[in-house]
């Protein structure tokens, strides 16, 4: 169980820093807050080795064209989301990003050649159903076309980026996952931060660190999360997103679900629960073999 409960919390991270990445966006450039999370992470990364040699691993790698795309896909997920958020509602949002799982099992089968089982796409599509039954009702008419252009966009990314990780999983070490995209991150969005900097008052330095802190933390508890399992093993796992937000909701901001959000939350929940008893169903059948 150690790839789907990875998985669940580095989701639920996400879905901290995309509610924090809402605050920001209304004062801030997607440039600007980008830049502040890739100098955070660098900063905690030199300083870790600075008091610890080789912490987190070593940078070389053999695999130098992976993290260049991974680099470059997390870029583009980070900018486009940030500007999807500033456009839609996190409903809106969150309905074209569960289009996921089934982009990252079909990246899956392409580049690395694994194969799905019918119940990882049985229980990925009941999953869906779960979203759309919570989000459906809240979703706003005649929302931004660019801000679903970037949702989209944003998605095929991070997609893109969790295949990637898969690819990597026999290449020990953390350290890379942060060196290689925080280098780029900050080289790319440098000039657009400087052109458009807002000063942020003390407050908003703290939610600017966090932003890196805990992109960062979801970062690598998901490259984790796929180096114990396959993506078609934790797609389903990826809805757990709409219950991690629901309480996050509920929690935070005083926000008490409606009726379809928690018939929905309960519907992923039991999709997570069934494909989970499929695999298991599968392991026992090829042990008896």
């Amino acid at each position: 169980m150690k790839g789907p409960v990875l998985l669940m919390l580095g989701i639920g991270l996400f879905g901290v820093l995309d509610a924090n990445s809402k605050f920001l966006s209304a004062e801030f450039s997607a440039a600007q807050a980008i830049f502040l999370r890739h100098a955070t992470l660098l900063l905690i990364l030199f300083g870790l080795r600075a008091l610890w040699r080789e912490a987190g691993g070593p940078f070389r790698t053999a695999h130098p064209r992976l993290h260049a795309l991974r680099a470059v896909a997390m870029l583009f997920s980070g900018v486009f989301f940030f500007t999807a958020f500033r456009h839609l509602p996190l409903a809106d949002g969150y309905l074209v990003f569960f289009t996921a799982p089934f982009l990252t099992i079909i990246l899956a089968q392409w580049f690395l050649g694994e194969r799905a089982p019918r119940a990882a796409w049985v229980w990925s599509g009941v999953g869906f159903g779960g979203v759309a039954l919570a989000l459906v009702p809240s979703l706003a008419g005649g929302g931004s076309a660019l801000g679903f252009l970037c949702a989209g966009l944003g998605t095929l990314c991070y997609a893109v980026n969790i295949t990637v990780n898969r690819g990597l999983r026999a290449e020990s070490g953390l350290a890379r996952l942060i060196l290689f995209p925080s280098t780029l991150g900050l080289l790319a969005t440098a000039p657009f931060a400087a052109w458009h900097w807002v000063p942020p008052d003390a407050v908003q330095w703290g939610q600017l660190a966090l932003n890196g802190v805990l992109a960062g933390a979801a970062t690598l508890t998901l490259a984790l999360a796929f180096r114990h399992a396959s993506a078609a093993r934790l797609a389903p796992f990826e809805f757990i997103a709409l219950p991690w937000s629901v309480f996050l909701d509920w929690s935070v901001f005083g926000n008490a679900p409606e009726a379809a959000v928690i018939a929905g939350g309960c519907v992923v929940a039991w999709a997570c629960w069934m494909s989970e008893r499929a695999v298991m169903r599968q392991a026992m059948s090829s042990g008896k073999r």
